[in-house]
């Protein structure tokens, strides 16, 4: 059975590169859509979910691929999620693998080495181009660096590291109230004592600071 994708890709040029490139392999590949944005794409999935992969870009308009990443995985953990971008910055790398992104390609991947990542992707792999490959290992680098210079007690409650572990799935706040048998506003304000007490202004930024501490 042919591979369902769907791209999520703002510039049309750019767009009609990657499906000759996919179409390239037809019998193995089947291009199921084309939307411009996070938004037109998670509509299409309302209507249409019978996807295996998703080929997403990171900045679009309206709601960008990271967001959309992060949504998708919510909500259709089973769709694997491949970055597709120009950006290989590691912030972007690192917040596309936070929302739970399979993989992370540049787009000037050869055919040939794009479909090799999508079957690594669907047999359970990670595949990352090489200039990405070498700034997620920096990350982790650096970030074991860190974790060697000193182990620090943040004094978290109980509850309190239970919300950042739920948070670490991409849970929101009903659906981890929902989980806790707690309400929203209590979720709330446990994420508000988390924050002040590592030092942090989002969740992103938690959920690093929990991991680089070994906190969950």
């Amino acid at each position: 059975m042919a591979i369902r994708i769907l791209i999520a890709e703002d510039n049309s040029r750019l767009a009609r590169t990657l499906i000759d490139k996919l179409n390239l392999f037809e019998d193995q590949l089947s291009v199921r859509g084309w939307e411009s944005h996070g938004k037109a794409l998670l509509q299409h999935l309302e209507v249409d979910a019978h996807v295996d992969l998703i080929l997403m870009d990171i900045q679009m308009p309206i709601l960008d691929g990271i967001e959309t990443t992060r949504i998708v995985k919510q909500k259709y953990p089973q769709i694997k999620v491949i970055m597709s971008t120009v950006f290989d910055e590691e912030n972007y790398i690192l917040e596309a693998i936070m929302a739970g992104a399979n993989g992370y390609l540049l787009k000037d991947e050869r055919p040939d080495k794009l479909m090799d990542a999508i079957n690594e992707v669907m047999d359970g792999g990670a595949p990352m181009s090489s200039s990405v490959a070498r700034k997620a290992l920096n990350l982790i680098r650096y970030g074991a660096k860190e974790e060697a210079v000193a182990e620090v007690d943040f004094k978290l409650t109980k509850r309190e590291t239970e919300i950042l572990e739920q948070l670490a799935t991409g849970l929101n706040y009903n659906q981890i109230a929902e989980n806790l048998f707690i309400s929203p506003g209590t979720v709330r304000k446990h994420i508000e004592n988390i924050y002040q007490k590592l030092h942090v202004h989002n969740k992103v930024e938690a959920v690093q600071m929990a991991i680089r501490n070994r906190l969950i």
